[in-house]
This record gives C-alpha cells, sequence and structure tokens, in this order.
C-alpha cells in the first residue's frame, strides 16, 4: 500500500474551501469605496461670504488679464482651500496649584460706545487657493501664458505649477 503524504491529501480535499478563504482574504484588503465619518466631518465648508470673495477675485482677474496686449477675452476659475480666517487675541493665564496646571485662554473683549462687544482682531490671514484654470484667448502665444501665470501667481500667492492656461475657442 502506497502512503501519500499528508499535505498534499489535504490541499486536494480542502482546495475549494482554501481557494473561496484566499479570495475573501483578497477582498478584505481592497480599499473601500466609501468615505468614513471622520473624512466627511473634516471636509471644510466654505461659507457664502467667502464664496462671494472668491468669485469677485474672479472677475477682477478676469477683467484685469483681459486688458493686457494679446490676452483678448478671459476667464479665470479659483478653487477656493481654505477661508478667510480670523485670529483673535487672548489673554492667556497659567496658573499652578499642588500639582495641577491648568491654561486658560479667554479672548480680549473690546466695548464701543454702544456697549456692543467684539473680539479684538490679531490678525486675519487670507484665504488660500488650490489651484487656478485660466481660459483666454490670446493662449497661442508663450508671452501671453508666461504673463498670465505670473499675474495670477502673485496675485492669489498659488505656485506656477497650480495654474493652467488654455486656449479659449
Amino acid at each position: 500500500m502506497a502512503e501519500t503524504p499528508f499535505f498534499p491529501q489535504f490541499l486536494a480535499k480542502y482546495k475549494h474551501v482554501l481557494l473561496i478563504l484566499l479570495v475573501g482574504i483578497g477582498l478584505m484588503l481592497l480599499p473601500s469605496g466609501g468615505k468614513s465619518s471622520a473624512q466627511e466631518q473634516s471636509t471644510p465648508t466654505a461659507a457664502p461670504e467667502q464664496i462671494q470673495q472668491t468669485q469677485t477675485l474672479q472677475e477682477q482677474l478676469s477683467s484685469f488679464l483681459s486688458r493686457m496686449e494679446g490676452a483678448g477675452r478671459v476667464e479665470v476659475l479659483l478653487t477656493l482651500a481654505t477661508g478667510e480666517e480670523t485670529l483673535y487675541q487672548t489673554d492667556s493665564d497659567r496658573t499652578t496649584a499642588d500639582r495641577s496646571e491648568t491654561d486658560r485662554q479667554d479672548t480680549v473683549i473690546v466695548s464701543d460706545s454702544g456697549r456692543n462687544e467684539t473680539g479684538l482682531v490679531c490678525q486675519v490671514n487670507p484665504p488660500t487657493y488650490l489651484g487656478a484654470v485660466v481660459l483666454c484667448q490670446g493662449a497661442d502665444s508663450s508671452a501671453v501664458r508666461l504673463a498670465i501665470t505670473q499675474a495670477v501667481a502673485n496675485a492669489t500667492g498659488l505656485g506656477t505649477h497650480k495654474i493652467t492656461i488654455l486656449k479659449m475657442k
């Protein structure tokens, strides 16, 4: 009587079960298509006034760039990363008592003659942009594309690699 090794006999007997198990493990390792709840909560939303400011800047850039020699008609699209951020002045209080430390920060409040109270503004950070797309009639000329790219980069703070100039039909 010929003896067969245990391992090949085991594989032959349970090959379908092992195949299903391997396929299941492979499917579990694939990334899921849905967003997690943490990702949904961290997505910033732009306030209506910030969107209005971006549209105003787009219109100003379009008007300004269309006056450039050789540019022709121009349209600008800016994508907003973060809106304008206002930082308020704070008073820091640090108390130490019997091994317990507490840090306390209070916003400095300013009252005017009408007893209206507002926070004391320390700094206002301008909006940041993800990128810009510019459509213009004069995009055939490399000199016009370079001038538009530099103008948009200076106006928005974007790097030139985040600005795209395309020919308008």
